[in-house]
C-alpha cells in the first residue's frame, strides 16, 4: 500500500468511524478531503481502488441499492462504503 493509498485508508475510517456504526459515506466524501475544490473528482479512482482492496480484506463493505458487491467483480455506478466484519480487526491492510 502506498503512502497515498495508506491516507485514503485513513481517511475512509476517519469517515466512518464517527458515524453510527449501521451508516454509510460516499466515496466522494473521501475525495474531497483530499482534493482542493474541483478536483476531487481526479481522486475518485483511487478512493474506489483503495475502497475494493478495504472491501476485500473485511474492513468494510461496499454497497449499492443496500446490496453488498463482491470486490472481486468490477463495480460501476455509485457505491457507499459501510463498516465490514473486520472493522475492528487489528490486521494490518497490506
Amino acid at each position: 500500500m502506498t503512502s497515498d493509498d495508506a491516507r485514503i485508508a485513513a481517511d475512509i475510517r476517519t469517515l466512518l468511524d464517527v458515524r453510527a456504526p449501521d451508516a454509510s459515506i460516499c466515496p466522494s466524501e473521501v475525495a474531497r478531503r483530499l482534493s482542493p475544490e474541483d478536483a476531487w473528482r481526479d481522486a475518485m479512482p483511487d478512493v474506489r481502488r483503495v475502497a475494493v482492496a478495504l472491501a476485500a480484506d473485511g474492513v468494510i463493505r461496499i454497497t449499492q441499492s443496500d446490496v453488498v458487491l463482491d470486490p472481486e467483480v468490477p463495480i460501476s455506478g455509485p457505491i457507499r462504503l459501510r463498516r465490514g466484519p473486520r472493522w475492528n480487526d487489528d490486521t494490518p491492510i497490506d
